[in-house]
């Protein structure tokens, strides 16, 4: 009867984990979509009023900014993205639990990154593997400039 209390209480704890977290997904989500929407409206707005009053100068900083901004609602959608995954992965029971190794991610994890596929051991096991294969394509082609990094 221990095992069966047990085994209740590990899966209640387990579904206030995900409630949690899935609260925090939605408001990150809403959050992000909110910010979307308004950087998209500002950058068409920007551009649509300064095309006209540039001369080629201010153009010139003008498409910098712009860029900026684009890459800042890139960044943002692809978060969105991450978000709307982790989402997914909340409904089919599959969230909280490494791609790799299936162990359980960590919440503290979770609460830092909630979109988080891979267990903290795992992602760092992936991150150098991509690492070593950009060290060794790098040195396979001949570069034009001289990398100072190294």
């Amino acid at each position: 009867m221990a095992t069966k209390t047990r085994k209740n209480s590990k899966a209640e704890s387990k579904s206030s984990r995900y409630s949690g977290l899935r609260k925090m997904l939605i408001a990150r989500q809403g959050e992000l979509t909110g910010q979307l929407h308004g950087k998209m409206r500002d950058v068409r707005a920007e551009g649509r009023l300064e095309r006209d009053v540039l001369d080629p100068g201010e153009s010139s900083d003008s498409d910098i900014q712009e860029d900026i901004e684009l890459a800042l609602i890139q960044m943002k959608s692809e978060t969105l993205n991450k978000i709307n995954e982790a989402l997914g992965r909340l409904e089919q029971r599959s969230y909280g639990n490494c791609f790799e190794c299936e162990d359980e991610i960590s919440e503290a994890r979770l609460r830092a990154l909630p979109f988080a596929a891979r267990c903290k051991e795992c992602e760092e096991t992936r991150e150098n593997a991509e690492h070593l294969e950009r060290v060794v394509a790098q040195k396979r082609s001949p570069s034009l400039f001289y990398d100072m990094s190294h």
